[in-house]
């Protein structure tokens, strides 16, 4: 079984939250029993997550090995420049190393739900869209990457991972989708 889900922002991508003050996790969208995550989304973002009940379809889903690309669309703070994009297409250096080469490209303002809470608006400081597609999965590493050229991360949202798209899934919704041997 694979499952599509639109991760609302602020979600944990478990299904349960062991803190002090509890936050909303997978178990608040009656996703079906048994299934897991096949890889993440932090809490602050947003977008497709796939999930299974076959953890051998979940290695091939997240394996890098796969080069199954991951695609984000990222607001980010400032006016990218094309050396800015150029440096994030080549890899950047992180703390935990270098990063794969990405595949970016400017990104008119998409039309997505609003998210709660919004992202902070600043007149003094411009902002912008950038579609960012990753072959590799490290902890918040768009985040990180935008964040090396000089272009904070105010929205991430996962559209994609290989040939499976949200596709008009709004905040909350699931959907099942065929296991073929696309995956």
């Amino acid at each position: 079984m694979l499952v599509a889900f639109n991760k609302p922002h602020g979600v944990l991508c478990q299904f349960t939250d062991r803190s002090q003050a509890p936050r909303p996790t997978l178990a608040d969208f009656q996703l079906p029993s048994r299934v897991y995550p096949a890889g993440r989304l932090d809490f602050d973002s947003e977008g497709l997550l796939l999930l299974t009940d076959h953890g051998a379809l979940a290695h091939r889903l997240t394996d890098p090995r796969n080069k199954r690309g991951k695609t984000y669309w990222v607001q980010v703070e400032g006016a990218p420049q094309e050396s800015q994009l150029q440096a994030l297409r080549e890899g950047v250096v992180l703390k935990d190393g270098a990063t794969l080469p990405a595949e970016v490209q400017r990104l008119p303002t998409p039309q997505l739900w609003p998210r709660e809470p919004p992202v902070r608006f600043r007149k003094s400081v411009p902002d912008a869209w950038l579609q960012v597609v990753l072959r590799e999965g490290r902890n918040r590493q768009v985040r990180r990457m935008t964040a090396a050229v000089g272009l904070p991360t105010l929205r991430l949202v996962r559209v994609a991972v290989g040939e499976h798209a949200l596709d008009g899934l709004q905040p909350g919704q699931w959907r099942m989708l065929a296991t073929g041997d696309g995956c």
